[in-house]
């Protein structure tokens, strides 16, 4: 048997030390959510010499405010959209086998309160398993009411006529995303959080790599590289309003912007209001929208919404009548109805959707859920749109569309198609189901390295152990109480309350571990955003 590669360090100074070399990189990469990492792991797989750079914590932004799920998209099934729904169904399948710790098969339900719905959902479920096909994950099937019951013990019981189940995917985001930023390093990435891209650098009006700046120090660095992918999410337009402005001088009109953001709000309550390991899904509300009630990580996700908004916030707020709207639809189809005091937290994801150009105001249900790749003439690649299930394919369209334009060697793709990533058990055994309360299966393949390091008996609270905490500061890049409590250990987004009790504790192991100020008061601070309800 295999035994599990040691974790790479990522202390601070050394990755600052990296940055401030003279070198000419490949390929800069602008954003640490999914697809910024996804490219450099792509890239970095395929022999190219890559850094990246992100302005706070990896998947700070939406990428780790998802709604947990892998999924082929039923909806844009309804839409016709069969080529995204193939290409997502394909990609799911490649997730779950490369990270089986983080991405597994989860059980849908579909309660149907009027008998036309079970043959209506069915039929186009049953279309989704044929376009799975061998990547399918398990059969659709026609429930009758007891059988709904079963799998749904906490479905509002008054007018079901029976369901629908379904197969999609579930994993757990911002680990992911650590576990792609960690991939990408054992293959020679440079990869630092909290570093800014505060402008780019031209060689004869072409873009020639990066001024970026350390956010905890205000230091600036130099980078030069072959090649910049703007992949910063939703907030792509500052840095190609950047790059316009550099290049007014051609003529051409101010560079339009990409990106119509849209907000999905998801509140988390607790497992009994579910009450199985079996995911609900409304494929359709009263108003059109879906809603979904999730089991993750011992509790359960509502949600989510869909709306257009104009606040670029790394912290935006819920609108009330997203709150209400989640909470009234879940009264609908849950036989006790979470009400405000039951939300253990709540957190907001913004949506970077393609923007038609020379069109303003559209319903951003309507805008593209497909991603886009730009390059400017001065050679800025931008891309944004799409979702965390084809973070792999946008990372090789991405490379593709580089190459296209002589900004990269041509190499040839796949690489990450078999890649396992950090923390994959190389002997293959059985992941502990996601729907369970966190714990040291969270670190896969490293739990043994876990263990092993001090304070492994100190529990802090449940799934979290003064270890975990020094295995975040030493290997996950983690700089401060928001890296461990939101993304390493995701405590934040299951118990807003509990995550703040322990911002001190957690501050003090961070400060023993990198001596630099592990802002335990902001924390806690933010984690009563997390508990604000708007009323």
């Amino acid at each position: 048997m295999a035994k599990p590669a040691q974790p790479l360090p990522t202390h601070r100074a050394e990755l600052i030390s990296r940055l401030a070399e003279p070198r000419v990189y490949d390929l800069a990469v602008v954003g640490g959510g999914a697809t910024g990492l996804g490219v450099a792991l792509d890239a970095a797989a395929r022999g190219f010499q890559v850094v990246l750079v992100e302005s706070d914590d990896f998947s700070k932004g939406t990428s780790s405010r998802a709604t947990k799920l892998v999924h082929g998209g039923v909806r844009y099934l309804a839409q016709g959209n069969i080529g995204l729904v193939r290409e997502a169904l394909r990609e799911r399948t490649t997730l779950l086998g490369n990270a089986p710790y983080l991405a597994q098969p989860l059980a849908f339900v579909m309660p149907s309160y009027k008998w036309w719905e079970i043959p209506f959902y069915g039929i186009g479920l049953t279309m989704y398993d044929a376009l799975a096909g061998k990547a399918g994950l398990g059969r659709t099937e026609f429930l009758s009411r007891d059988q709904t019951m079963a799998l749904l013990p906490a479905a509002r019981a008054r007018g079901l006529k029976g369901g629908v189940k379904y197969w999609d995917g579930q994993f757990n985001d911002a680990r992911l995303a650590l576990a792609l930023a960690r991939t990408a390093a054992t293959r020679g990435a440079l990869l630092v959080n909290y570093c800014r891209a505060s402008d780019l650098l031209y060689t004869d009006a072409k873009v020639a790599g990066l001024l970026c700046q350390d956010v905890l120090t205000g230091e600036t660095y130099k980078i030069k590289a072959r090649c910049v992918i703007n992949a910063a999410g939703v907030w792509v337009d500052e840095l190609r309003q950047k790059d316009g402005a550099a290049n007014q001088g051609d003529g051409r009109r101010p560079t339009q912007a990409m990106v119509a953001p849209s907000q999905g709000v998801h509140m988390v309550v607790d497992r009994s209001f579910l009450g199985g390991e079996t995911a609900l899904m409304v494929p359709k509300t009263a108003d059109g929208r879906v809603l979904f009630a999730v089991p993750w990580l011992g509790k359960v996700i509502l949600g989510t919404t869909d709306t257009p908004c104009s606040d670029l916030a790394r912290e935006p707020t819920p609108f009330k009548e997203e709150v209400d709207f989640i909470l009234s639809e879940s009264a609908r189809y849950l036989r006790r109805a979470p009400s405000r005091s039951d939300v253990r937290s709540v957190w907001v994801g913004l949506r970077p959707l393609v923007k038609p150009q020379d069109d303003e105001g559209e319903d951003t249900k309507e805008l593209s859920r497909e991603h886009t790749v730009l390059v400017s003439r001065s050679g800025l690649v931008t891309v944004t749109g799409g979702k965390w299930t084809t973070y792999r394919a946008m990372a090789e369209d991405v490379l593709a569309r580089c190459a296209q334009k002589g900004l990269l060697e041509r190499r040839p793709a796949g690489v990450t198609t078999h890649l396992a990533l950090v923390g994959a058990d190389p002997a293959g055994a059985p992941a502990h189901p996601l729907s369970a309360p966190p714990g040291l299966h969270s670190y896969g393949s490293e739990q043994a390295q876990v263990s092993r390091l001090p304070g492994a008996e100190n529990v802090l609270c449940d799934g979290l152990t003064e270890a975990m905490v020094r295995f975040a500061a030493r290997y996950e890049y983690a700089v401060n109480v928001e890296d461990v409590l939101a993304r390493r250990s995701r405590l934040l987004f299951l118990d807003a309350r509990l995550a703040g009790s322990l911002a001190e504790q957690v501050g003090e192991i961070l400060r023993q571990e990198t001596a630099l100020e592990p802002g335990a008061k902001a924390f806690s601070e933010l984690a009563q955003h997390y508990l604000h309800l708007p009323d």
